[in-house]
């Protein structure tokens, strides 16, 4: 067999990569690493967590796949891409369920652990070698590699450094920069000392050897053409909220731990010392709201962080937030549902429950951030409107971007970004704890020991003064004003930017991590001269404007999103008893447009492949 030491590797623009094994061997580390050192190589990254839904799934099963999927490219990647080109697994069970999910296609390259083909268990064996046969039946090319023979040359447990071998080998077939990624395992492992150190790094370079011997392939992925003077950062979206968190200035964040928002409480409570802060765990998702809001109340605006099932917990603080108008950041990491649904997995099921989910009416600001990048920055815009508009305020972002990794622009705090000091000079006893001003609903807000600032904040409804009160005008009232902060506030906002002509066949419109996948597949439609364009909003409550106006000059406007929608196709549904998907029904309800959707809830990011599909049968219908 020619080795990849006796032949030049092949350009190419980019790859899929996977690595997939049982839960608890590594391969997500794996994974992130490989995406890491891809990253601080210069390429564009966009990494994918493959995580089981039960915590502790049957080894050797289709259900406990684990494991990371990293696309690298030499230009900036926004997303997961479609089928994947390689693909290093552990053991053949767990390929099974990525082949259904269609992550592969014919001509995918699997470097499969091979120890299995001798196992003492003839049914194993059996599986194995049927295994091994229905992939060639599904176009894939299996590489059998002895992973556990060479790793146990330098271990005594191979599941505790296969991962480390198979990051040697992915990074020997990439060409890329040893010595880099032997600084990420010393990184990596900084805390476990030389003596776990040096056999990560002997089993990284046996499994670089490995591959340079054994292995006919090799490609190179060159950078990609941008501002590489420009520092960037390689988080994953989680930590973005928890870096956005300490640069807004606030000093606390109070959760109960739920799937997948956990892993930013993780990242926070690390490193919050170092800023002064701290991490409230509370008893429940109802405590950790109530800690929070009455750290805002006494001055300084706190952060939840939760997920669907959390957020319903929270509902009925939410409203007292919202009536009592104490600012408050409240940050919601989507994942499947209803119920406990999909704990491990995206959707963005969560937009009508945080626009309209509290009892009576309680007007809040929703944002949805689309990147990475932006689950940092727009943590620190929720924390300027929560107290600019007295009001608590829902970020949106979702399990791909909380475990998706990607490089972006390293961030220079500013001290704008910071809160203000508390303002503890006297109040004028003559202006009311809701001094609403009649036009924009906003107030000045006392603060809980500020001379002369006293007053009794209540859930029920009040008068200005927070005088309890149940007469007709003063609730009327006290709705207006409470509304019109909202309106307010969309005063403030642009139109949003269109990606593509302002005009034509088309206009996709998107919101959350969705971005990427829209942008490429309308991307390709319009290199081939169709009339397609996008819109992706970052502001649902309120929505951005402009937005009828935008919409008059297509033909047909249709939303894309990951959460449920009926299919005109399927029994029983009609134009009359369809249920659209969700952001689909606010606009329609809003600009009263005749908005299309379509949507799925697979579980799984979009990608640019299965979009590009869609948008061509919408184009096909529109041109009959």
């Amino acid at each position: 067999m020619t080795t990849t030491n006796e032949r030049e590797p092949t350009v190419i623009d980019e790859h899929i990569v996977e690595i997939v094994s049982d839960s608890g061997e590594g391969a997500q580390k794996c994974g992130q690493t490989f995406g890491a050192i891809s990253g601080k190589m210069g390429n564009g990254v966009w990494t994918v967590e493959i995580i089981p839904a039960e915590i502790q799934p049957p080894a050797r099963s289709p259900a406990g796949a684990s494991g990371n999927r990293i696309r690298v490219g030499n230009r900036y990647v926004t997303n997961m891409g479609n089928e994947a080109d390689l693909v290093v697994a552990f053991n053949e069970q767990v390929l099974f369920s990525r082949v259904a999910s269609g992550a592969y296609k014919d001509g995918t390259i699997v470097l499969l652990e091979n120890k299995w083909a001798e196992d003492p268990s003839e049914h194993i064996r059996q599986q194995y070698a049927g295994a091994i046969k229905e992939f060639a039946d599904h176009g894939l090319v299996v590489h059998e590699v002895p992973m556990e023979v060479e790793c146990l040359k330098i271990v005594s447990n191979a599941r505790k450094g296969k991962n480390m071998f198979a990051l040697g080998m992915m990074c020997a077939i990439y060409n890329r920069d040893a010595d880099l990624a032997r600084k990420e395992i010393e990184s990596a492992f900084a805390s476990k000392g030389p003596k776990v150190i040096q056999p990560n790094i002997d089993l990284f370079d046996s499994g670089f050897n490995y591959a340079r011997e054994h292995l006919d392939f090799s490609w190179v992925i060159e950078p990609y053409e941008g501002d590489h003077e420009q520092k960037t950062i390689i988080t994953n979206g989680n930590q973005a909220v928890g870096l956005g968190v300490m640069a807004a200035g606030m000093e606390m964040v109070s959760m109960y731990p739920i799937t997948p928002a956990t892993s930013a409480s993780h990242y926070v409570a690390a490193v919050y010392d170092q800023v002064g802060g701290f991490v409230h765990q509370a008893e429940d998702e109802i405590a950790a709201i109530g800690f929070a809001i009455g750290a805002s109340y006494a001055g300084k605006t706190a952060c939840t962080i939760t997920s669907g099932p959390g957020m319903a917990l929270k509902t009925e603080l939410i409203g007292l937030a919202v009536m009592g108008e104490i600012p408050l950041v409240i940050i919601d990491v989507q994942r499947g549902g209803p119920s406990t649904g999909l704990p491990t997995k995206v959707e963005q099921a969560d937009l009508l429950s945080s626009i309209y989910g509290e009892p009576g009416d309680a007007p809040k600001i929703v944002m949805a951030a689309a990147t990475i990048e932006e689950c940092f920055h727009f943590v620190i815009l929720a924390r300027k409107l929560a107290e600019t508009f007295r009001t608590p305020v829902i970020l949106l972002t979702d399990a791909n971007l909380a475990t998706g990794v990607q490089p972006w622009a390293r961030p220079e705090l500013q001290e704008e970004w910071l809160a203000a000091p508390i303002d503890q000079s006297p109040w004028n006893k003559e202006v009311p704890a809701y001094d609403w001003d009649p036009e924009t609903g906003l107030s000045q807000r006392p603060i809980p020991g500020q001379r002369d600032g006293m007053y009794v904040l209540t859930g029920l409804s009040h008068t200005n003064r927070s005088k309890v009160a149940y007469d007709s005008d003063t609730h009327q009232n006290s709705m207006y004003l409470r509304s019109r902060k909202l309106a307010a506030m969309q005063q403030t906002l642009n139109p949003p930017e269109i990606h593509g002509d302002p005009e034509g066949d088309l206009l996709i419109v998107g919101w959350g991590s969705t971005m990427g996948a829209i942008e490429e597949a309308v991307d390709l439609h319009r290199a081939e001269g169709k009339k397609v364009s996008h819109v992706h909003l970052r502001f649902i409550s309120p929505l951005e404007p402009g937005l009828k106006a935008i919409f008059s000059r297509f033909k047909k406007v249709m939303t894309i999103e990951i959460n449920y929608s009926d299919d005109l196709t399927h029994p029983l549904i009609t134009e009359e008893n369809r249920r659209y998907a969700q952001l689909a029904l606010l606009l329609r309800a809003q600009t009263l447009v005749d908005v299309d959707c379509w949507s799925v809830v697979y579980g799984h990011p979009l990608q640019p492949g299965m979009l590009y599909d869609v948008i061509a049968g919408k184009l096909a219908g529109l041109n009959h």
